[in-house]
C-alpha cells in the first residue's frame, strides 16, 4: 500500500490560512535583504530619516522575529499530521519523509545559489530530518524536547549575554567593505556580478555555526508544532477556544511587551536578545492565536481564503516574492537597490502580496497545487500526482 499525497477535501482551511499570512510576514521582514547590504548593517543604526526610524522600529516590534517561529510550528504541524496519516494506514513514514526533505533542500539550494542567498528552506529541511527521527515521540514528549533543547540555549545565552553584557550597550554594528561590496554588485554589478556576491553572502547566511543554532532555534518550534498537531489543537478549535483566547491575549500582551523594551530603554545586548529570542516567538504564538480564533467565525474564512490560496501554494510562493524581489532591486532588473525607504519598502511588499493572490485565485481555479509544490510531490511519491 502506497503512501499518497494529502487530498484538496483533506485540508484545514485554518492552516493554509495561517500559511499565507505567516508569507506576508517573510516577505516584510526579507524585503531589507532585498535592497539593502544585509548581514553587514545594524538595522536599529542604519537609517537616519525619522520616518525610516518610525517604520524600521514599528517592523522591529511586530514582524522581525515573529514569523519563522510561526512557520516552523506550521511546518512541523503539517509534518506531524503526513506522519500521522501513513500511521492510521500502517505505512512507513520515514522513507518517504526523510525524500521529501531532501528534495526539499535541493530546491533550497538552488534557490540560495541561483536567486537569493537568505534562503530558509535548506534550514527547514535539515532540522526537520531530527524532527522525523522524534515524531514518534508523544505529543508531551515532544513538547517537553521543545522546551528542553530550546531552554539549554535559552540558559546559556541569557548567561552569557545577561550576566557578561548586562548594561552593555549595543554597538552599531557595520562591516563598510562589505557593503560598499554588495552595494556595487547587486546596485550597479549585472548578474554574475550579484551571483557572485550572493555566495559571499550565502557563506555568511548559512556558515556552520547558523546550521548548529537552528537545532536550538527552529527545531524546537516544529516540535512544539507537532506536539499541537498530534494533540489536533487547530482540528478542535471551536471546542478549545478558551485555551485559544489565552494563547491569544497573552501572546500578544507579552510579546510585545517583551520586544519593546529596546526601543523604550537604553539598547542593551540583553534586550536585543530577549527581542528576538523570547518576545518573537512569545508573539508568534499571539498571532496563531487570532488567526485560528478568527476563523471559528463562519464569514471569516471565506474572507481569509486569498491567503489560504497563497498558503497552499507556500513554496511556489516563497521562491517568487525572491525572484520579484531580485528583479526588483538588483540592477539587472529594476535596479532600485539602495534606493527606497522602510515605507516603500512596506508597500511594494503589499504590492507583491496582492499581485501573488491574483496568480494564486488564477492558478488554483486549473490546478489543484503550485507547480513547485506539484514537482516536490511527484519526485517525493515517484509517481504521477493528478493537479488539475
Amino acid at each position: 500500500m502506497e503512501l499518497k499525497p494529502t487530498m484538496l477535501q483533506e485540508r484545514i482551511a485554518t492552516l493554509d490560512i495561517l500559511r499565507g499570512i505567516s508569507l506576508v510576514g517573510i516577505l516584510l521582514v526579507n524585503m531589507y535583504t532585498f535592497y539593502l547590504p544585509m548581514p553587514h548593517i545594524d538595522l536599529a543604526s542604519w537609517f537616519t530619516t525619522p520616518s525610516d526610524i518610525v517604520w524600521q522600529k514599528n517592523i522591529d516590534i511586530y514582524v522581525q522575529g515573529s514569523f519563522y517561529p510561526l512557520f516552523a510550528m506550521l511546518f512541523g504541524y503539517g509534518l506531524a499530521m503526513q506522519w500521522q496519516k501513513a500511521q492510521s494506514r500502517q505505512q512507513n513514514f520515514y522513507t518517504l519523509g526523510l525524500r521529501r526533505l531532501s528534495i526539499l533542500f535541493a530546491f533550497g539550494f538552488i534557490h540560495a545559489v541561483l536567486i537569493w542567498w537568505g534562503d530558509i528552506l535548506m534550514m527547514y529541511a535539515f532540522c526537520g530530518v531530527f524532527l522525523v527521527l522524534l515524531l514518534r515521540l508523544s505529543p508531551i514528549w515532544l513538547l517537553a524536547s521543545a522546551l528542553i533543547i530550546n531552554g539549554l540555549m535559552q540558559a546559556f545565552m541569557l548567561f552569557v549575554v545577561g550576566i557578561v553584557n548586562f548594561n552593555t550597550k549595543v554597538d552599531d554594528y557595520l562591516d563598510i567593505v562589505s557593503v560598499e561590496k554588495a552595494i556595487t554588485a547587486y546596485g550597479t554589478g549585472n548578474w554574475v556580478d550579484a551571483f557572485l556576491q550572493r555566495l559571499t553572502d550565502l557563506s555568511t547566511q548559512a556558515g556552520i555555526e547558523m546550521w548548529f543554532v537552528a537545532l536550538f532555534t527552529i527545531l524546537p518550534y516544529m516540535l512544539i508544532g507537532a506536539a499541537a498537531s498530534k494533540w489536533h489543537l487547530v482540528e478542535r478549535a471551536k471546542e478549545l477556544k478558551w485555551l485559544w483566547l489565552t494563547f491569544a491575549i497573552a501572546g500578544l500582551v507579552i510579546g510585545i511587551g517583551i520586544k519593546s523594551l529596546s526601543i523604550m530603554f537604553t539598547r542593551t545586548y540583553l534586550l536585543d536578545y530577549l527581542k528576538v529570542y523570547i518576545g518573537g516567538p512569545v508573539l508568534s504564538v499571539g498571532y496563531i492565536g487570532v488567526i485560528v480564533l478568527l476563523c471559528l467565525v463562519p464569514i471569516m474564512p471565506k474572507l481569509l481564503s486569498p491567503f489560504a490560496k497563497i498558503g497552499r501554494m507556500s513554496l511556489t510562493m516563497y521562491i517568487l516574492q525572491s525572484i520579484i524581489g531580485t528583479c526588483l532591486f538588483y540592477q539587472f532588473g529594476f535596479g532600485w537597490y539602495g534606493k527606497v525607504s522602510v515605507e516603500t519598502g512596506v508597500l511594494i511588499a503589499v504590492g507583491i502580496i496582492v499581485v501573488q493572490m491574483i496568480i494564486a485565485e488564477i492558478w488554483l481555479s486549473k490546478w489543484k497545487q503550485g507547480p513547485l509544490e506539484t514537482i516536490w510531490r511527484k519526485l517525493t511519491y515517484k509517481q504521477k500526482v493528478e493537479v488539475r
